[in-house]
């Protein structure tokens, strides 16, 4: 039961970024690009990817099976943004979605632990 918990948890943290695909005033709002900008058509495509990884970890909720396919999507996803955070000097802009991740990495690392033991 707690395993459907974190991939639940797991695929809301992934939402709002995947919702800028078919809201794509979204990406405005979360990020401050304006739909002229050459970042906008990246940022739209960035939401196709956290489209996709929202979608495993949905799936992981269901599917056992899939759950270490997911552990390393998740990971790759969040672990990399909290890098390239660092390494951005870490923007005020960006620090809501770094610590929202931050705050998921224990999820996550539960969430290896089950899909591996």
């Amino acid at each position: 039961m707690m395993e459907r918990v974190f991939w639940a948890i797991l695929a809301m943290v992934h939402i709002a970024p995947a919702a800028a695909l078919v809201r794509p005033g979204l990406i405005t709002r979360l990020y401050g690009v304006a739909q002229d900008a050459p970042t906008f058509l990246l940022l739209q495509h960035r939401a196709a990817l956290f489209a996709c990884v929202f979608l495993v970890c949905g799936w992981a909720i269901f599917d056992p099976g899939v759950r270490r396919l997911a552990v390393v999507v998740a990971a790759v996803s969040m672990i990399a943004f909290l890098v390239l955070y660092r390494l951005g000097g870490s923007p005020a802009s960006l620090q809501v979605i770094a610590l929202t991740d931050f705050a998921a990495l224990p999820v996550l690392a539960a969430s290896a632990y089950l899909a591996w033991k």
